[in-house]
């Protein structure tokens, strides 16, 4: 694994082709070189990236995994007889049978993002970024009875990178509210959020982790030092069990799976569409 390529090639982005071939390839140990190859959409390109997969596997030794999500028949014949990589066409594998089930055709329509400026699931996702970049680390409280989910926690416990995910992939309004020694001092909630309880979902992270991520952007600093951390986090946890909020710890989990997780408990609806 580690000295053999993977490359993803689609006709669109080829975030479906990178997203599925990661997942199985997350089976496997070792990692090994990720190429992606987007908008592979003529005959020109299609022989000019088997080329660069044939030198690959000439290189290395041993042929090159490629997923393929490409519905251009041209580009696939193509790839299909030039391309000397394990070839694993992952539409091939799905849309045939699903036809022949439906009793339907594919429409084979290249990426999952054409005509997206008609989407009203597009529309959504925008406002939804615009709503989340808006309401981050606390920076405004106004609105907030608009917002899908709040999140809390600490400073720097995965609160931004997650409610721009939650945005982008689900539509999500997520705010982001940071704890603060003075809401441990006061023992309460930041007053923003209070009535807004029922939305939030906590965040916590292992203070050694937060020692180490705040002294990448404070080094030597109180704020990143390793008694403090410990001090914020547990009087965050503290404060989250007792006022009811849910939370999980983001040490070793993605975002993906945090994500999906506050879906699950917030809004179970958005895992239904």
């Amino acid at each position: 694994m580690p000295n053999r390529t993977v490359y993803f090639l689609s006709d669109g982005t080829g975030i479906t082709a990178e997203n599925f071939g990661n997942s199985i390839l997350a089976q496997f140990e070792g990692k090994p070189r990720h190429v992606r190859r987007p908008f592979i959409d003529s005959a020109e390109k299609a022989y000019e990236v088997c080329r660069e997969i044939n030198e690959t596997s000439v290189r290395e030794g041993k042929r090159a995994v490629v997923f393929a999500t490409l519905v251009n028949t041209e580009v696939l014949r193509i790839v299909r007889s030039e391309c000397q990589g394990l070839l694993l066409d992952m539409f091939a594998a799905f849309i045939a049978p699903l036809e022949e089930e439906f009793g339907l055709k594919s429409s084979h329509r290249v990426g999952r993002f054409s005509d997206a400026a008609k989407s009203r699931e597009y529309d959504e996702r925008i406002e939804a970024i615009n709503f989340s970049l808006a309401h981050d680390d606390g920076q405004s409280a106004r609105n907030l009875a608009a917002a899908d989910v709040i999140l809390v926690g600490v400073s720097r416990c995965g609160k931004t990178p997650t409610s721009l995910y939650l945005a982008m992939q689900h539509g999500i309004k997520a705010a982001n509210y940071p704890l603060i020694p003075e809401d441990f001092e006061r023992g309460k909630l930041p007053s923003a959020i209070v009535e807004h309880k029922g939305k939030c979902f906590g965040l916590t992270i292992d203070p050694e982790r937060l020692a180490h991520v705040r002294n990448e952007r404070r080094p030597g600093s109180k704020y990143a030092d390793l008694l403090n951390c410990r001090y914020e986090v547990n009087e965050a946890e503290r404060m989250m069990k007792r006022d009811g909020i849910a939370w999980l710890s983001s040490t070793h989990k993605s975002i993906e799976e945090i994500a999906t997780t506050i879906l699950r408990d917030i809004r179970p609806d958005r895992l239904v569409y």
